[in-house]
């Protein structure tokens, strides 16, 4: 054979042999690659059905869960259901246990009320006949009088009679002396009660006026700048206001000085007004005073107002108006005025409710009885004869004109506010603070009052009321009888005079009270 062929069959025997190991390796891939794919297949079937048991048994966990999470809440429910028809039901029994008891109660009751009335039958029968057996018994004795006396029915009646009238004149001589001095010392009691009633209920401030008011300034430097070159501005300053500057060595103060406290006010407010500025020259200070005047006369007029809306004073002319608030810097023995006529229009109208008059009236007469004080400077005559003026003239009642005209005894009283007015404002002037007393001493006075009562052995408490004019002591019933509470009232008020300085006079009054307290079930 030829050598090309061997070669040929040779070529085609390795390519057939190659063919048969690729189709035997194609083939054994294959069939690992399907091995491995079933392999795999199984696997995930496996962990697909591992997986949906623990889901099958989660969810079984979870409603069983749930199933006793709600069994236990219907537990619950029913329990406190069961809980509250047991509570209903013995609040039920108590109550029926309750209404049986007031019901046997009552019968009780209404057997013993028909007893009584049965009772008081029978006590009216014997009553009645009682009463019919004394008036025949007394027309025998005065037909046996009349037959010894010897005189007719008519006659003995007369001199009955005369006999009587004749007692009861007498009688009544005395019993009329008797209430008269009684009804005076209850009138006086009562208008004692009435005005210490008022005067506590009124609760104003205490206060207290000055004739300077002090300005304070940055530096010393400022001083001279106020005095000016040979003094030209602190004179200028003086001439348009009026008041007395004082320039002295105390730092950082200058002070005004002036009786007239809307000047002084005036005054210190436009040097307060310069200071900031800083311009201080004659010109600058004319200019300042005259928008400060502008500027006071509108802070006066809502003074005014405002004091009218605080009483209730309505429809009051506008001149009115402005005088009433003028009052504010008005002082009468260091005591405001303004708060004075507030003070007093508060205390009228308290006791004219007492009394059961008109107090909206009562408290315009005591509002404006003293607004001639802001225009007596202006017109001739003391400040009532002045207030009973501008009142007439600006249209106010014939009350009230009286009553700014006689709240000092000046005219005959034709009017009941008039005499209110006089007592508030004696009142309101004559309270303990209310004049040449500060607020500090006042407090410290009652404060003194309380301490030196409770200072008293077997005293629990003690209070100072109707502004310090009576002091009421609370002692304790199981250490101080009856007789040794009259005796501590005294030692008390002696201890006040002895201890003390107060205007008038201080009441004491001990309290002793035992309280016993049982509860019937």
């Amino acid at each position: 054979m030829p050598l090309a062929q061997v070669a040929d069959l040779t070529a085609v025997a390795i390519a057939l042999g190659s063919l048969t190991v690729g189709a035997a390796a194609f083939w054994f891939l294959e069939r690992t690659r399907q091995a491995a794919a079933n392999h795999r297949r199984e696997d995930i079937l496996r962990d697909a059905e591992r997986e949906a048991e623990t889901v099958r048994k989660a969810a079984e966990l979870a409603a069983r869960e749930e199933l006793l999470t709600t069994r236990s809440e219907l537990d619950a429910a029913n329990n406190l259901t069961r809980d509250e028809q047991n509570q209903r039901a013995t609040e039920l029994d108590r109550r029926e246990h309750t209404l049986n008891e007031q019901q046997d109660g009552f019968k009780k009751r209404e057997r013993m009320l028909e007893g009584t009335q049965k009772n008081l039958a029978e006590r009216q029968k014997v009553m009645d006949s009682r009463e019919v057996e004394l008036e025949r018994v007394l027309h025998d004795e005065q037909e046996e009088l009349y037959k010894i006396s010897g005189l007719e029915a008519d006659a003995a009646k007369d001199m009955l009679l005369d006999r009587l009238e004749r007692t009861l004149k007498q009688d009544t001589g005395a019993l009329l002396l008797k209430h008269e001095a009684d009804l005076k010392e209850k009138q006086d009691e009562m208008a004692r009660e009435i005005i210490g009633m008022a005067a506590q209920r009124c609760a104003s401030t205490h206060t207290s006026e000055m004739t300077v008011s002090t300005v304070d300034i940055p530096n010393d430097e400022m001083k001279g700048r106020i005095i000016g070159r040979e003094g030209r501005n602190i004179r200028a300053f003086e001439k348009t206001t009026g008041v007395d500057v004082i320039v002295d060595d105390t730092p950082g103060v200058v002070v005004v000085s002036a009786f007239d406290k809307v000047r002084r006010e005036i005054a210190r407010l436009a040097l307060v007004k310069l200071i900031q500025d800083g311009r201080i020259h004659p010109t600058r200070i004319d200019e300042v005073v005259a928008e400060t005047e502008k500027e006071m006369d509108a802070h006066i007029k809502r003074l005014g107002q405002e004091a009218c809306q605080e009483i209730g004073v309505n429809d009051l002319n506008e001149r009115l108006v402005h005088l009433m608030g003028r009052l504010h810097f008005r002082t009468s023995y260091s005591q405001n005025v303004l708060k004075h006529s507030l003070e007093v229009a508060v205390i009228t109208g308290l006791i004219a409710e007492q009394f059961g008059l008109d107090a909206q009236l009562a408290r315009r007469c005591g509002f404006l009885h003293d607004i001639g004080k802001a225009a007596d400077h202006e017109m001739e005559g003391g400040h009532p004869a002045v207030g009973a003026e501008l009142l007439k003239r600006y249209g106010e009642g014939e009350e009230v004109v009286h009553a700014a005209a006689g709240h000092h005894d000046d005219i005959r009283v034709d009017y009941i506010y008039t005499v209110l007015v006089a007592a508030a404002d004696a009142v309101s002037a004559g309270r303990p603070g209310a004049r040449r007393e500060s607020l500090e001493r006042y407090v410290r006075r009652l404060e003194e009052l309380e301490a030196l009562a409770c200072g008293f052995p077997g005293v629990r408490q003690a209070y100072a009321v109707q502004a310090g004019r009576e002091v009421r002591v609370i002692v304790d019933s199981g250490k101080v009888n009856d007789r040794e509470a009259i005796a501590m009232s005294k030692e008390v008020a002696k201890a006040i005079e002895d201890t003390m300085t107060y205007p008038g006079e201080i009441r004491v009054t001990v309290l002793r009270e035992t309280k016993v307290v049982e509860y019937a079930r």
